[in-house]
């Protein structure tokens, strides 16, 4: 996989290189450069322990193009990235601008690695935007300068929650977290989750997932497996778009996923639903 090749550590004095981030896991199971040897080596272990693959990465990437392009197509042209991670191949403003050139995005996340990078690679973007800020702060991120100079919650919105509402404990009310950011948005809007479940996980999977779960102990942001009917629950009140909560690569394939010899490998479910008023 890459190796990071785009800052030396002395330049980001604010990031701890000794403690793994789950954000540049993530980044370096998507083939990403823009992680550190502690997450590397944090996924490695991982993945020769066979609790970790970067499949799941890989699919959950994959559903975040064709939500977009899914929102595109419904006529979105803003669009809220909430704990977006670090900007790598596939960002959400390289497909939305390839469409609509006009299209604008916010990132919002709290990893100044994540943020760093994505307002390096969009200073020459007026269209689109990165902040730091916690998701959990909806105040905060809604604002934000740049939340209010690129969105307008009295046109449609497509808000993205994607990868990121399994690191939302029960405690910090994930459901009411989604209530907040769409209570603005205009009829019309869209929300897109992926999210980490132990659905369809057999007896030695679970075993080994608790395992890997040591691995993300040391990040401080152990992810919290929901099953479909959690995330029923949290999308509630939203009108869910065909085919609704479905392993991501079973969202409105495209044929751009490799096989699975079972949907439930790929770990993770997807959804999108419309904002109705």
């Amino acid at each position: 996989m890459a190796q990071n090749s785009f800052w030396p550590a002395e330049s980001l004095p604010s990031v701890d290189i000794s403690t793994p981030n789950a954000a540049r896991i993530y980044d370096y199971l998507l083939g990403g450069s823009h992680n550190f040897a502690v997450d590397r080596e944090t996924a490695e272990r991982a993945m020769a322990a066979g609790q970790v693959t970067s499949l799941p990465a890989r699919l959950n990437r994959s559903f975040l193009r064709r939500a977009v392009r899914f929102m595109l197509d419904q006529g979105i042209d803003q669009f809220l990235d909430l704990g977006s991670g670090i900007p790598t191949v596939g960002n959400v403003h390289e497909i939305a601008q390839a469409a609509n050139p006009a299209a604008r995005i916010v990132y919002v996340d709290n990893e100044p690695v994540a943020v760093a990078h994505a307002r390096q690679i969009l200073a020459d973007n007026p269209n689109a935007v990165a902040i730091n800020a916690d998701l959990r702060d909806v105040d905060a991120v809604l604002g934000a300068a740049g939340a209010q100079r690129l969105l307008d919650f009295t046109r449609p919105v497509g808000v993205l929650l994607v990868s990121v509402l399994h690191f939302i404990p029960e405690d910090d009310r994930p459901g009411e977290l989604i209530r907040r950011y769409l209570a603005d948005a205009a009829a019309g809007s869209y929300l897109a989750v992926s999210h980490y479940t132990e659905d369809g996980y057999t007896t030695a999977k679970r075993e080994l997932a608790e395992r890997g779960k040591a691995a993300y102990q040391r990040t401080g942001t152990l992810p919290v497996a929901r099953g479909r009917t959690d995330l029923a629950r949290l999308l509630a009140g939203l009108d869910l778009v065909p085919p609704g909560i479905v392993w991501t690569p079973e969202w409105r394939p495209d044929g751009g996923d490799p096989e699975l010899a079972a949907a439930a490998d790929a770990e993770i479910y997807g959804a999108v639903a419309r904002v109705t008023r």
